[in-house]
């Protein structure tokens, strides 16, 4: 079942992070399908997270998306190289996101494969931020895209995670977020190969 947009515009970002564990995220792109089982997110809300791009109402030509009502992507460079694939949640006004970070790659991994330049199927096809939107050929173009397809799209197939197959730590890369630094909203499954390496 592809997850209505009604999904994403739930109010509390942290819960559907960890919720979004087991999902499955699809695109299609030039007719090539490719996706896989999400395996890791970060949770960023738009009050009291000093790491959210929209904390304190920030808004920018990037950030401007995060204002729309949930249920779009939100994809942006970092380091001149890697498109992260955020997917803005709760109704419009009220700026929160989840960072998808790790994927278990499921369908059309010949293609994944071409797009990384790998050949071999191996962690870094798809253990990462920045790996897995090359690998799905996500890019700044998607930003604003609908996550109701036709090229990106989530769907559950009904495998729920249980909690005791969660860990959930700190999250990435925002040490200049002060305390909240320490927030635990970074969602892994427990003994998934394509988490990504980041500790």
């Amino acid at each position: 079942m592809i997850l209505p947009l009604s999904y994403y515009q739930q109010p509390d970002v942290v819960a559907l992070a960890r919720d979004m564990l087991g999902k499955y995220l699809f695109t299609r792109f030039d007719g090539q399908l490719t996706g896989g089982r999400i395996v890791e997110t970060e949770a960023y809300a738009h009050i009291g997270d000093q790491a959210c791009h929209s904390h304190l109402g920030r808004f920018t030509a990037r950030t401007r998306i995060m204002y729309e009502a949930g249920g779009v992507t939100y994809a942006y460079l970092i380091y001149g190289r890697y498109t992260l694939f955020n997917i803005i949640t709760n109704e419009a006004g009220k700026a929160d996101a989840v960072l998808i970070r790790g994927l278990e790659p499921t369908h059309g991994i010949a293609e994944m494969q071409l797009r990384r330049g790998l050949t071999q199927v191996q962690r870094n096809l798809t253990g990462g931020p920045g790996l897995l939107t090359q690998a799905l050929g996500i890019s700044t173009r998607s930003y604003s895209t609908p996550l109701t397809g036709p090229e990106i799209w989530l769907e559950d197939r009904n495998e729920p995670v249980a909690a005791d197959q969660v860990l959930a730590s700190p999250r990435v890369g925002i040490d200049y977020a002060g305390d909240d630094a320490a927030l635990p909203w970074r969602f892994r499954l427990h003994g998934s190969p394509w988490t990504s390496p980041a500790k």
